[in-house]
């Protein structure tokens, strides 16, 4: 009688192929996801658009994520988690080689809008299918690795994108985006084995899809790590939506050409996400979290000073805090969440994510725009000390806290 799957362990061939291959998963969604941010002023250009129509062109996408990643957790329940963040990531690379035939803002708004519901698939499961597959003492790390690709991915797009399009145009940069994510999809289908701890969900039995999506409501952990994401995204979103308005003001006069290099700072999440897993598995996860909320915060005072080199200190200090914040809070729902929910519990984490994202993406540049950096900046902190309020109250007792 064969033992029992308590799931894989670092060393392992299969750890490190499901880590590598989750790895490039992450890569191919979230450079897909942002590869028009960096080619907007060619979009606004050649479509005859204003600048705010041309950025509809990610807020579809990011939107499209946001409202599929429920459904998909649902279809993971049902077929798998391999293959729904195949099918997910196979559609959504297709529509992305569509979009730059668009010859107008609609066709592009719709094909960006189909390329983030396929997207879902992958935020929606990937971390459910990490703490099915492995050990429970290594799960903080390993989703530290999976976040750790979703930065560079989002990175990836918004150079590729840009380079190529400055160039050869919007269309050519967004189609080198697409080229990179088919080489991420293959390496993805290559490597990530085959899941051993899914089990199916059972064809007309268990619980219906309302009651599996009230359950994580009803925890008081679930919901506190799902205000992290909502908090700290939309802190983080707000602060890349209007820093280069800020630095192309007096008294930095930056470049643009400068300003986009800023981009390069998601590096710093790079590093921070699988450090910040780590530093989880040897002194639990709560604490952690609480740490990477700290480097927010003191990355925002910085990115308050007068002078360029502490702003970019602090955009980098920033960037690292809010990725390991990620990564401890994205890790830690499935882990704490009932087995029979965890698809679900991932994907209301990142509905707030993704909410949180457009809302504070919106409402914290009226406060810019209307008040001054000083007072977005205060918003920016605000947010860091109801994130951690939150995370005090409700998750330090929590015992997945202290894995």
């Amino acid at each position: 009688m064969s033992e029992p799957f308590t799931g894989h362990a670092p060393g392992s061939r299969e750890y490190r192929r499901l880590i590598i291959g989750l790895f490039f998963a992450g890569v191919a969604t979230f450079a897909q996801l942002y590869a028009t941010q960096a080619v907007l002023p060619q979009i606004a250009s050649d479509l005859r658009i204003g600048p705010a129509s041309a950025a509809l062109s990610v807020s579809a996408a990011t939107l499209g994520l946001a409202a599929a990643v429920v459904p998909w957790s649902m279809v993971a329940d049902r077929i798998g988690r391999i293959p729904a963040m195949a099918t997910g990531v196979i559609i959504a690379t297709v529509l992305g080689i569509c979009a730059p035939l668009s010859d107008g803002i609609l066709p592009l708004l719709i094909l960006r809008l189909g390329e983030g519901i396929a997207l879902g698939a992958v935020p929606a499961v990937a971390l459910a299918y990490l703490s099915e597959e492995v050990r429970s003492s290594h799960a903080a790390a390993a989703a530290g690795s999976y976040i750790a690709g979703t930065t560079l991915g989002g990175l990836t797009g918004r150079l590729v994108a840009g380079g190529i399009g400055e160039a050869g145009g919007w269309r050519a940069g967004v189609w080198g985006v697409a080229a990179v994510c088919i080489v991420c999809a293959v390496l993805f289908l290559w490597l990530t084995p085959r899941a051993r701890g899914f089990l199916p969900a059972a064809r007309g039995g268990g619980p219906g899809i309302l009651a599996r999506l009230l359950r994580p409501l009803r925890s008081a952990p679930q919901l506190a790590l799902y205000a992290q994401g909502f908090l700290l995204m939309g802190a983080f979103v707000a602060v890349y939506n209007y820093l280069g308005f800020h630095l192309a003001a007096p008294p930095f006069l930056l470049p643009a050409w400068l300003v986009t290099l800023l981009f390069v700072a998601y590096l710093a999440g790079t590093v921070s996400s699988p450090w910040a897993g780590s530093l989880a598995s040897r002194f639990g996860r709560y604490p952690v979290l609480l740490v990477s909320i700290g480097v927010t915060a003191s990355g925002a005072v910085l990115l308050a000073m007068p002078t360029t080199g502490l702003v970019l200190t602090g955009l980098v200090l920033f960037t690292a805090g809010f990725f390991g914040a990620h990564a401890i809070a994205s890790g830690w729902v499935p882990t704490d969440a009932d087995p029979a929910v965890r698809a679900q519990a991932s994907s209301l984490y990142y509905f707030g994510y993704y909410a949180g994202s457009s809302l504070f993406g919106w409402i914290l540049g009226l406060v810019f725009g209307g008040l001054g950096w000083e007072w977005f900046i205060a918003g920016i902190l605000t947010m860091c000390a109801a994130s951690a309020a939150i995370a005090a109250l409700a998750l330090r007792a929590s015992p997945s806290g202290r894995v």
